[in-house]
């Protein structure tokens, strides 16, 4: 079974990634399309060169790579995907052969900790609007989106996984709640920038607090993304 996992960034996403990755039965790959995305944009991120690098930049190649062989072999794959990677010219055809989890975050949590890391997101940044488009697009075919809540893991991560599992049809295996200190063998180049974190974690951060405040000249970003995330939140598992 391929997972294709969809989030914005400063989702939980890596954490999810290492809580799949520590299973033992599954492969997986951080952000396969972030080469190609850059190629394609010309944006300016941190490590923009090394990514470039360290990734095919052809988004064919990539689409290839993630239904090709598993890696190891293995049972499960677990692709974790930034939204905001899918521009045009990016294809999504593929996206019929793998089972899509749309994994949400409460966007003044997500701009919070975006700004922390990079001054100043717009909402292209942050993917909502993304996910929002790419969610439509798998219940288009007829298929129905998995998604399930950050929050809600954070929450109870043992609870909210062995649903998750349940959900998508993979056994539950309690290895997913932890995971060895200092990262994962198959991170990203660009994770000594972003996953200081879960770098230094070894699981789940306890639940969440209150939202964070988010600056006023970030709050036409967090009322442009609120839609996208609620119209998502609705059908969370």
């Amino acid at each position: 079974m391929r997972i294709s996992m969809w989030s914005g960034p400063r989702n939980l996403s890596t954490a999810m990634m290492y809580a799949f990755g520590n299973r033992g039965d599954c492969a997986v790959v951080d952000e396969p399309f972030y080469a190609a995305y850059l190629a394609k944009t010309g944006l300016d991120h941190p490590m923009r060169a090394e990514i470039l690098e360290s990734q095919p930049r052809d988004p064919e190649a990539v689409v290839q790579s993630l239904l090709g062989p598993v890696p190891a072999a293995k049972p499960y794959y677990y692709q974790k995907h930034m939204t905001q990677h899918m521009i045009p010219g990016v294809p999504r055809e593929w996206m019929r052969k793998v089972t899509n989890v749309f994994l949400i975050r409460h966007p003044a949590r997500v701009i919070a900790s975006y700004a922390a890391k990079r001054e100043n997101p717009i909402l292209e940044d942050i993917g909502f609007r993304q996910q929002a488009e790419l969610f439509d697009l798998v219940r288009s075919w007829g298929q129905v989106p998995v998604v399930v809540d950050s929050h809600d893991i954070r929450d109870d991560p043992a609870a909210k996984l062995e649903q998750l599992c349940e959900t998508i049809g993979i056994p539950y295996s309690p290895k997913m709640l932890n995971w060895p200190k200092g990262g994962h063998k198959d991170d990203g180049v660009w994770a000594e920038h972003w996953y200081g974190a879960v770098w230094n974690s070894t699981g789940f951060a306890g639940a969440e607090g209150p939202l964070p405040e988010v600056p006023e000249e970030l709050r036409p970003v967090l009322q442009a993304a609120l839609p996208y995330y609620e119209q998502m939140k609705a059908a969370k598992i």
